[in-house]
């Protein structure tokens, strides 16, 4: 907080403030959480969650979730979190829909209607005609007997005592309930399908999950005139100016079929000035390492990083099924693709 900021909050706001606006924070947040803790403890007292996964399992389309006011702004949520685990989802908006957005539904659909009091003029007018369309319709709402709740294939409840509003009126606690329901939902979905986290990174490609799980060695390692070779008896010399051209802080050794036979690098050449002045007429072979790391090109890279990880090596050579060397792996190569 700059000096500014600490001016301003000092003069317009004072201690017995402060000390109100934690407890009312303190006491928002007992409340929700007492409305889920509440709404977990019911789960048990019908079978309207098992049907409502169901239905949403058996889905041959879309679940399509739908919301007025702050009841949207929940089910756009929903929607998303279940497109992104596994089941397709889209979120209508109740008053579009009544003017052509109806025709995002298909009758191999499930609509979940989210409204708190279960009486959105929105979704009477869109219930009717997704039920004309056999649309199985899950409805969420705080009562039972509502309109909506009545008209519902299943009923989800989740009404709460109280809203974390002091005045009793802000949708608080309420949403926040629906939500926790929402998040239960797609979550039993998830394990039911058996999503895996290789699933999770197809639809999250530009997060770092998608990186980890989705980058293989082929689209991060070096490859061609890029990666620095040398034969076995070749000088040391020569092998230093390869490293130094090539930038990778070493050089793989190979045989005439392209075989890696052994590796040396910038720790290497370190080691080696302690011990000998003189190593202008050494063959590369006299101080390579033989038997490199080495993985292959449609290894994930993450599975390079655990190895380069376990060996506490920078590079790694890469290497096709018959053995022949077709890239290599520099450490800042997979910080540079976010894999680490």
């Amino acid at each position: 907080m700059s000096v500014t900021d600490e001016k301003i909050m000092l003069t317009s706001f004072n201690e017995a403030q402060a000390r109100r606006a934690l407890d009312l924070a303190r006491e928002a947040l007992d409340i929700e959480g007492e409305a889920i803790r509440k709404l977990s403890a019911r789960l048990d007292r019908d079978d309207s969650v098992p049907r409502a996964v169901a239905l949403m399992m058996a889905c041959k389309g879309r679940v399509v979730v739908s919301g007025m006011g702050k009841s949207g702004h929940i089910g756009r949520k929903i929607a998303a979190t279940l497109a992104s685990t596994g089941t397709p989802a889209l979120f209508l908006h109740p008053g579009e829909a009544a003017h052509g957005d109806l025709g995002m539904v298909t009758s191999q659909d499930v609509l979940i209607a989210i409204s708190y009091s279960g009486e959105s003029s929105e979704l009477a007018i869109v219930i009717p005609a997704v039920k004309r369309m056999n649309v199985p319709v899950i409805a969420m709402t705080g009562k039972p007997e509502s309109s909506l709740a009545l008209a519902a294939d299943v009923h989800l409840d989740v009404a709460v005592e109280k809203e974390a509003c002091p005045l009793n009126l802000a949708p608080t606690a309420s949403t926040t309930a629906t939500l926790a329901l929402g998040d239960a939902l797609a979550v039993a979905l998830l394990e039911l399908r058996g999503f895996k986290p290789d699933d999770f990174a197809r639809s999250h490609p530009g997060g770092a999950l998608g990186r980890r799980l989705l980058t293989h060695v082929r689209d991060v390692m070096r490859s061609g005139a890029a990666v620095p070779t040398v034969k076995p008896d070749a000088l040391l010399t020569d092998a230093l100016l390869e490293i130094s051209h090539k930038g990778m802080g070493m050089t793989a050794i190979v045989d005439d079929a392209g075989r890696p036979v052994g590796v040396f690098t910038d720790g290497d050449l370190r080691r080696l000035i302690e011990k000998v002045q003189d190593f202008s007429k050494l063959a590369i072979r006299d101080v390579m390492h033989p038997n490199p790391r080495r993985v292959h090109p449609e290894q994930l890279a993450v599975d390079a990083v655990a190895v380069m990880e376990e060996f506490r090596i920078n590079q790694m050579l890469v290497t096709d099924a018959d053995g022949v060397l077709v890239g290599a792996l520099h450490i800042h190569d997979l910080t540079r693709a976010k894999v680490i």
